[in-house]
């Protein structure tokens, strides 16, 4: 009997001393990009508050410049510690796709909201293995912008931060590259 109760005891303390995940931090990506910046166009704290994750480790840059001001880049954000595993992919190219985009919307997946003028898009949310995923792809003219999260924070929706942080960063990247560029003398 003594052999149950001190069983009975050691899962009791077990149990009690168990770490709590900490509260998800539910508040709302900022409605402003401002800095610091991650690859000089992705707010850290929309990142932060995307992944869970502080201090990521950010690689890439963007040309606005490029392909007649169409623009090309990325930006990839890594875990800073571990495996370092890939949390957001941010790419910008000129490979336009409208139609696909609206096949895409037609095939199921649902439509952005207007972000930049004459610009169309499409979300989805949810993947195989992680739950958490979602992306977005924006095209206008011949600009394309993505935004994709391998693993969203539980408990935060992954669509509505993707397309937060599409809202924070297209106008900055696509109306920037794609506006008409003035001959120079």
């Amino acid at each position: 009997m003594r052999i149950f109760t001190a069983l009975g005891m050691a899962v009791l303390l077990v149990g009690c001393t168990s770490t709590q995940k900490p509260p998800v931090d539910r508040t709302p990506l900022p409605a402003v990009a401002a800095p610091p910046y991650m690859c000089d166009h992705i707010p850290l704290r929309a990142v932060e508050l995307m992944t869970g994750v502080r201090q990521p480790i950010a690689r890439g840059d963007f040309d606005l410049s490029f392909g007649d001001g169409v623009g090309v880049g990325g930006c990839a954000i890594y875990q800073p510690t571990g495996r370092k595993k890939k949390l957001i992919d941010v790419d910008l190219t000129p490979e336009g796709g409208e139609e696909w985009v609206k096949a895409q919307i037609k095939a199921g997946d649902k439509p952005l909201p207007e972000i930049v003028p004459g610009g169309i898009g499409f979300y989805t949310q949810g993947g195989t293995v992680e739950k958490n995923q979602a992306g977005a792809v924006l095209v206008r003219g011949e600009a394309q912008l993505f935004v994709g999260m391998s693993k969203g924070v539980e408990g935060r929706d992954s669509a509505a931060d993707v397309i937060a942080l599409m809202k924070l960063i297209a106008p900055k990247l696509m109306t920037d590259a794609t506006a008409p560029r003035t001959a120079k003398d």
